[in-house]
């Protein structure tokens, strides 16, 4: 029998894995970095004292951990009305003051949002008008994310939202079938910068437009999700937009009252000022 994962093995796990492999989950979200903890056991059928040898002693191990803990399970065209108020809203909106913008997606996962940014701005004729940033801190996820393959079966639900985005034509157009496999057209990404990037220690993105990051803070405690929307604020211009997840918000945070609210559907924000 298997026994409950304790507060103390999450302490081991994230001093091994700080120590060994140099990424820091002392603020994740504990219920959150439990849970998938959990999930790993039952993929690898190992025990916890198992899980913490082989990230002791097997670095090949300690990247799939990563990739498994970071990952977040996404789609193209996620929550329809929300590209449809990047359509129709804010980008025109960035349009109005420059010819060119830079967007930053960040924890770009698997690449869907990516490719979903840069198939709206196709259709809006933008496409080259725009310089973006794909980061995560996996390098593993970063190359399929660029590497643009998904299953065939998940490409059904993209198309349904894609049809509910109201896009110009079909996804299939965007890509084509190789063993069972939807293999994006890499030309969607040619203004696209696929980067290794820490949230949390890495550099500052001097400056962007408009930022991506949804459905990737709800990991972090709260005193670590301060800390990266400081940065989201620093690395953008004035004026520009920060886009969160549906279940997230900026409301309790230090610099809340630095941005305004431009849509509380779609958790859209506005820098105000410095």
């Amino acid at each position: 029998m298997i026994r409950d994962i304790e507060i103390a093995d999450l302490k081991k796990i994230t001093e091994i894995v700080k120590r060994k492999h140099d990424y820091d989950f002392t603020n994740y979200a504990m219920s959150s970095f439990k849970r998938r903890i959990s999930r790993i056991l039952e993929l690898y059928n190992i025990s916890i004292e198992k899980l913490v040898s082989r990230l002791e002693n097997e670095s090949a191990f300690g990247e799939e951990f990563l990739t498994e803990i970071t990952v977040n399970v996404t789609e193209m065209f996620r929550d329809p009305s929300f590209w449809d108020t990047l359509r129709e809203e804010i980008i025109p909106s960035i349009l109005v003051n420059h010819d060119t913008f830079k967007i930053w997606h960040a924890g770009c996962s698997s690449g869907e949002e990516v490719y979903s940014m840069t198939i709206l701005l196709h259709e809006m004729g933008i496409l080259d008008k725009v310089t973006s940033f794909a980061t995560d801190i996996d390098p593993l996820i970063l190359n399929r994310a660029q590497a643009g393959e998904y299953h065939l079966k998940n490409m059904e639900l993209n198309e349904k939202n894609y049809i509910r985005f109201k896009g110009q034509t079909s996804l299939k157009d965007y890509y084509t079938e190789k063993n069972g496999k939807a293999v994006m057209d890499k030309s969607l990404i040619r203004n696209v910068q696929f980067k290794k990037h820490d949230l949390v220690n890495g550099n500052l993105f001097n400056k962007v437009d408009l930022i991506l990051c949804r459905n990737v803070m709800i990991y972090f405690n709260q005193s670590l999700q301060n800390t990266v929307l400081k940065k989201f604020h620093e690395s953008l211009f004035k004026y520009g937009y920060l886009a969160i997840g549906s279940k997230e918000s900026l409301i309790w945070c230090d610099i809340a009252s630095k941005f305004i609210i431009v849509s509380n559907e779609e958790k859209v924000y506005r820098k105000l000022r410095d």
